[in-house]
């Protein structure tokens, strides 16, 4: 009799450990399911994101090619801004030289001096 009860001791928990293993597949199964499912639409945001950056990125390599042909355009007329500002920069340096030798030929010192030998005569 106890050898009965034994095995249907064994056999009650044997049948509770297949349920427990069974419930414990079954989550599982079902973890696995959402992953897959995560995946595929990872997959799916991949896939248009890397459209929405190919478009990106040939809007950048058309507007850089339109920024260096405006560039090509206006380069002459900074060249010509340049000639004028290093033209108007001469000017400038003439202008003070011929007021520094201006401003030394009538400094005081010499007018004092032209006076004093005009007293002598």
């Amino acid at each position: 009799m106890i050898i009965e009860y034994s095995v249907a001791a064994i056999a009650l928990a044997f049948i509770w450990l297949v349920v427990f293993l069974i419930s414990t597949l079954q989550k599982g199964m079902a973890t696995i399911g959402e992953a897959n499912q995560t995946l595929a639409e990872v997959r799916n945001a991949i896939h248009d994101l890397s459209g929405e950056s190919k478009q990106l990125l040939q809007t950048a390599n058309e507007i850089t090619d339109d920024v260096k042909s405006k560039m090509k355009t206006v380069e002459p007329l900074l060249d010509s801004a340049q000639d004028v500002g290093e033209a108007i920069h001469s000017v400038t340096d003439s202008v003070k030289k011929a007021t520094n030798g201006f401003s030394t030929e009538f400094s005081p010192k010499k007018i004092n001096a032209i006076k004093s030998k005009s007293q002598f005569r």
